[in-house]
């Protein structure tokens, strides 16, 4: 069975996509037909962070500018940059 990546804005389904991964969550999205805001695609703006829900998105040993250590515990990933591993569920809406 293929992992898939799944994109939710609450409980409604955007789009998905087969897992790759060394593709980052914003080709994924692109894949699956989805417009993500983005800025710098480096990490640096925060403006593609998006909500982990379900599944694993490695996390850099350095943070980059847009992301710190509570933003992440709360589940933030930063598209541009990460890379989902498997199955994983991210919903658009940056975390609150």
């Amino acid at each position: 069975m293929t992992a898939l990546v799944r994109f939710l804005r609450g409980a409604t389904l955007l789009g998905q996509t087969p897992c790759d991964p060394a593709a980052t969550l914003l080709e994924h999205a692109e894949r699956a037909g989805l417009s993500l805001a983005y800025n710098c695609t480096s990490g640096t703006c925060g403006s593609c962070m998006v909500t982990l829900l379900i599944g694993e998105v490695e996390v850099p040993d350095v943070l980059p500018p847009g992301l710190d250590d509570v933003l992440v515990d709360d589940g933030a990933r930063l598209a541009c940059i990460q890379c989902p591993k498997g199955d994983v569920d991210v919903d658009v809406r940056p975390p609150l």
